[in-house]
């Protein structure tokens, strides 16, 4: 039984609000930037109030606040009402984190992109992640992210943000007449076979891609001065199967767990602790940047907010009555290919939230953790699944094993389950959404 079925009227319009917000995050969620540009609207609606790093933090009790690191990544958090309670402390972690990422796997242009080939003007393009090659062909495909702009400040050149309005590429099959062993499986060469069509180049057209995007900047070319530009697949997501059992769409890994993290930050009431929310960038490429889970942001953001809170002298204390959500999605079996799943932990499509573990800690798990959430479920009726790798077919990892290493407290890898996950389309199940925003709500609410 899906979840939303099993839900009364005011549930089930909560659980198309949900999903509403989630097509609303897929497609304006069409680089990191763009994702963050996105989830910062939705904060601002709320009532949350922006704060830069660089400068003087005035905290309030019980203030909601965000913090845009690099355009990438986003930290929203909540405070308590009154900082003597959360200072007694209790059995239950005073802060709560829940983290996500906020890129996925794609194809990125190159700089000095402009290619020109036998009439054609392409672009020189790198893959991003794991991305599933085959998957980007024959598609139409939009470009978006960020371009910087020269101006007189040395240091700081004017950061401009782009988003094509019409699909601008595509990457063309070769015909199987002239690829007759296709349907037996080909590698495809990054360098090569990846490379996008963007148009017909006249003779002595050096610049075809530049040339445009001066012109939709509105800047002069030679004023740009670099870019960091997504190719990202530019379809709609759409609810597909006989009762809608499905969402097909690009970009379900990881803007689910955007979506359902940055709600429930919003939505969740705490009076007695610290809530925050987590969206870093990176995490397909391994997390080791300065956007990404592998820096010491959080720690730093951690100390800083509790030194706000006169709590400074006990701070590193402090820490260690936290408890880390690791949101990002999981393996849902396939019919077609059942045998690649773990043989006693299945999770489907539809069956609620996935709880990951791996001995490996590629998966940042253990038994008391993972407990703590299952009788968080269990109290809101919460369905959830179990999914451990086949033991000999190792999968990946997530941000959740490298954000503990740095800040080393109980930490829980949790998700919806997609099938055709690194897709350029993939697929998951409906209600699922709905669960996993269940879920962070009640990590960030209950005593």
């Amino acid at each position: 039984m899906l979840y939303v079925t099993a839900q009364g009227g005011a549930e089930k319009r909560e659980t198309m609000r949900e999903t509403e917000r989630l097509f609303d995050l897929l497609e304006k969620g069409i680089s990191p930037a763009h994702t963050v540009e996105a989830c910062q609207e939705r904060l601002l609606k709320a009532g949350f109030e922006k704060i830069n790093y660089g400068e003087d933090w005035e905290l309030k009790e019980g203030g909601k606040y965000y913090v845009n690191h690099h355009d990438t990544t986003l930290f929203a958090f909540t405070l308590p009402k009154q900082r003597d309670a959360f200072a007694a402390g209790k059995d239950s972690p005073a802060i709560r984190i829940a983290a996500a990422h906020t890129d996925f796997p794609c194809l990125r242009i190159k700089p000095s992109a402009d290619l020109r080939s036998h009439g054609y003007a392409q672009l020189n393009v790198e893959v991003y992640g794991g991305a599933i090659l085959n998957t980007w062909l024959d598609r139409p495909l939009g470009v978006a992210g960020r371009v910087a702009v020269r101006r007189e400040t040395s240091f700081g050149p004017q950061i401009k943000f782009f988003a094509s309005n019409k699909n601008l590429l595509t990457i063309p099959n070769l015909a199987i007449h002239m690829n007759r062993e296709v349907n037996k499986g080909i590698e495809l060469n990054k360098q090569v076979d990846m490379l996008p069509l963007l148009g017909l180049s006249a003779e002595g057209e050096a610049e075809y891609f530049l040339n445009l995007l001066a012109e939709e900047l509105q800047v002069k070319k030679e004023e740009i001065l670099d870019f960091e530009l997504t190719v990202y697949c530019k379809e709609k997501p759409e609810l597909i199967g006989g009762r809608d059992e499905f969402i097909s769409s690009p970009r379900l890994d990881n803007v689910t767990s955007c979506s359902a993290l940055v709600s429930a930050v919003i939505e969740a009431e705490r009076e007695d602790g610290l809530n925050l929310i987590a969206l870093f960038d990176h995490e397909e490429i391994g997390s080791r940047s300065k956007q990404g889970a592998g820096a010491i942001l959080l720690h730093d953001m951690l100390l800083r907010i509790l030194g706000q809170m006169g709590l400074g002298g006990s701070a590193q204390q402090m820490l260690y009555q936290s408890m880390l959500l690791s949101v990002d999605v999981a393996h849902g079996l396939h019919p077609n290919q059942a045998g690649k799943m773990d043989i006693t932990n299945k999770p489907i499509l539809g069956g609620g939230v996935c709880i990951k573990e791996a001995s490996s800690q590629s998966y940042a798990t253990d038994c008391e953790a993972i407990g703590a959430i299952q009788q968080l479920c269990d109290k809101r009726g919460i369905p959830y699944q179990k999914f451990v790798n086949r033991s000999d077919l190792p999968g990946g990892g997530t941000l959740g094993s490298i954000a503990s290493a740095l800040l080393p407290v109980k930490t829980v890898d949790v998700g919806i389950p997609l099938l055709a996950m690194h897709s350029a389309r993939e697929l998951m199940g409906t209600s699922d959404q709905q669960a996993l925003k269940d879920l962070a709500e009640a990590f960030f609410q209950e005593g």
